[in-house]
């Protein structure tokens, strides 16, 4: 069954804001069993993420991983971002459904079929300096892991100031993030709480998941 829910933003004040201090986002979800056309707890936290730092994103090129539903992605595109929403080359009514919740809430993003750990000639049209790598959730089946940080590393090697900004669930099972942080020579900062950033309004949604908010980026080396 296709659905389409809403997601509303405030913020407290318009004195800093872009636009308006209020923004109303339509989505549409196929509530079925298919985790890329659901809304998931994960997204809220980092379309929140985007939404009260609108100034990071505002005139940012922003590439959202694995966009599924694309919650943050429109949330980017709405402040001003230029934004490209991928997901996998194998999931075409995925990128169907991103087109229909672009239109929906009158944003232009580039939709563009991206499966981890391939390269093709398009693949290398995704690098650029200074973007900003959106993933919410994608830390989701541990056998996509290593495909996962390879694109990762692909897309911000040589690429000055990219970065990857990231929500994920704590899972039983899952391997650490030291560990692969270490094998892909990236380092992760953990930015805020989750239930820091979601207004009080919003906290029920993420029904107590334990979520992470972390930026990624090449390690440093030593000199």
């Amino acid at each position: 069954m296709t659905t389409v829910s809403e997601h509303q933003f405030r913020r407290s004040s318009s004195s800093s804001s872009h636009g308006s201090d209020r923004l109303s986002i339509s989505i549409c979800e196929v509530m079925q069993k298919d985790y890329g056309l659901y809304v998931w707890p994960c997204s809220i936290v980092l379309a929140e993420y985007v939404w009260q730092n609108w100034e990071q994103f505002h005139g940012a090129f922003v590439l959202e991983l694995g966009a599924g539903t694309a919650l943050p992605g429109i949330v980017a595109a709405k402040v001003g971002a230029l934004v490209i929403l991928t997901d996998s080359d194998d999931q075409p009514h995925v990128l169907e459904n991103m087109k229909r919740t672009c239109n929906l809430n009158q944003v232009e993003c580039v939709i563009q079929g991206l499966t981890w750990g391939q390269w093709d000639a398009t693949s290398f049209t995704l690098r650029r300096p200074s973007q900003i790598i959106l993933g919410a959730d994608v830390l989701y089946e541990s056998r996509d892991f290593d495909d996962l940080f390879a694109t990762v590393k692909f897309l911000l090697q040589d690429m000055e100031d990219s970065v990857f900004i990231t929500t994920y669930q704590r899972r039983s099972g899952h391997r650490s993030m030291e560990y692969l942080m270490a094998k892909w020579g990236l380092q992760c900062t953990r930015l805020i709480d989750a239930l820091e950033i979601l207004p009080t309004s919003k906290r029920s949604l993420v029904n107590g998941a334990s979520i992470e908010l972390v930026e990624i980026k090449l390690r440093k080396m030593m000199s």
